[in-house]
């Protein structure tokens, strides 16, 4: 009954939110933009899209899905960097509204086919792997974390719908090394029901993500890509053992 009783609060609320929030958002960035210059209103942008996604996540599934942000890992250095996420369900790039700072996603096609959503996630910037040619991608990429922004990749390439993590491309890791930038895993935990792989379908529970201690470039300047996708996912891996074995 709870489940039921979820979907029927939550999808109406979304629509409607989605409805009035995506339009005031954009054309409160869009009437700053002559007088702040295309960076600020760029950042101004980008926070926006957190704010909404923090809405979506925290407000309208509300009690019946809670999230809990957890910070083990501190502050970062000041600069770009690249989070690293496993990926469960397709609601793992709305809880990336759980972190502070200015970010733009890395991700498969599928987000830019999504009606109002997917355009807007082109206006931020947000990269598509499979959308450009390999050298374009670097060197947009390159340019965001000169510029401050960090970048958040799910690098399974696919959710797995599961509490197991699939295998790592190498792709973001070779930025890494190219860029020398912190790599910070994050972990996400408790919804691969929230919607399960498939369906729209909501289950109640609690989600948590979980931000562990950056990597420093001084520690994985001499791996390879290889070694450092293989570190970065046997972190995850371990910290998610932890947390699940011992709730």
């Amino acid at each position: 009954m709870k489940r039921v009783w979820l979907n029927l609060q939550f999808y109406p609320a979304f629509f409607l939110f989605s409805l009035v929030a995506i339009p005031a958002l954009a054309l409160s960035v869009a009437a700053l933009a002559p007088f702040i210059g295309h960076r600020r209103a760029m950042r101004r942008f980008r926070r926006a899209i957190s704010w909404y996604g923090w809405v979506v996540i925290n407000v309208l599934p509300f009690p019946l899905v809670r999230v809990r942000y957890e910070d083990a890992g501190g502050e970062l250095p000041p600069g770009g960097a690249l989070v690293v996420c496993n990926h469960r369900s397709t609601s793992d790039p709305f809880l990336m509204a759980c972190l502070p700072r200015e970010y733009v996603q890395i991700v498969n096609d599928w987000p830019f086919r999504l009606p109002v959503l997917g355009f807007f996630a082109r206006c931020a910037g947000y990269l598509s792997v499979k959308e450009m040619p390999v050298d374009e991608f670097y060197a947009r990429a390159g340019r965001l974390l000169a510029d401050g922004v960090g970048l958040i990749a799910f690098p399974e390439g696919t959710r797995s719908a599961s509490r197991n993590v699939g295998p790592f491309h190498s792709s973001v890791f070779r930025l890494a090394l190219q860029r020398q930038v912190p790599i910070v895993p994050v972990c996400i935990i408790g919804n691969e029901r929230i919607p399960l792989r498939g369906t729209g379908w909501l289950d109640p529970g609690v989600i948590r993500v979980r931000k562990l201690p950056a990597i420093l470039p001084d520690e994985y300047r001499a791996w390879s890509p290889f070694q450092l996708k293989a570190r970065v996912r046997d972190r995850i891996v371990a910290e998610l053992a932890a947390v699940e074995g011992a709730a």
